[in-house]
């Protein structure tokens, strides 16, 4: 039942060790059952709070995956090469916001952490993280990458 219950909100790869994950909390909170009560929306709840957990730390680990400005670079590199001298990079960035290429400049070319960047743009981290990643996506789209 369990495996049916995880196995339709998560994929295959990741259901068997939530599954246990599920088996292990059930028999820490055993004593937590009430012998009066139907077991199965006790066993549900508890499944449903892991498979939670779950999907939480899967989607925190994906926000946190970052792209590698090398990658750019070397896209960059390619077209700078093919366009000619007169054509600057401000030219390929065309339709970045100034803010924008501003924080890439200062975080990928200087080297700032997104916290040094914020207080001499006089923004909150997360908000030059947003930025940041908000102009790496019109970087992307405009190279079809």
């Amino acid at each position: 039942m369990l495996r049916r219950m995880v196995g339709r909100k998560l994929a295959s790869s990741d259901a068997e060790d939530v599954v246990q994950e599920i088996l292990i909390s059930i028999h820490k909170a055993r004593h937590t059952f009430d012998g009066e009560r139907p077991i199965m929306p006790w066993l549900a709840s508890i499944a449903n709070f892991r498979i939670t957990d779950h999907l939480r730390k899967h989607y925190a680990q994906m926000r946190h995956q970052t792209s590698d400005i090398a990658d750019y670079e070397n896209i960059l590199s390619d077209v700078t090469n093919d366009t000619p001298e007169s054509e600057s990079l401000d030219e390929l960035l065309e339709g970045v916001p100034e803010k924008d290429k501003k924080i890439l400049n200062l975080m990928h070319v200087e080297g700032y952490t997104a916290k040094e960047v914020g207080k001499q743009m006089n923004m909150n981290e997360s908000a030059v993280k947003v930025a940041a990643h908000r102009a790496i996506k019109k970087i992307r789209e405009k190279f079809g990458t």
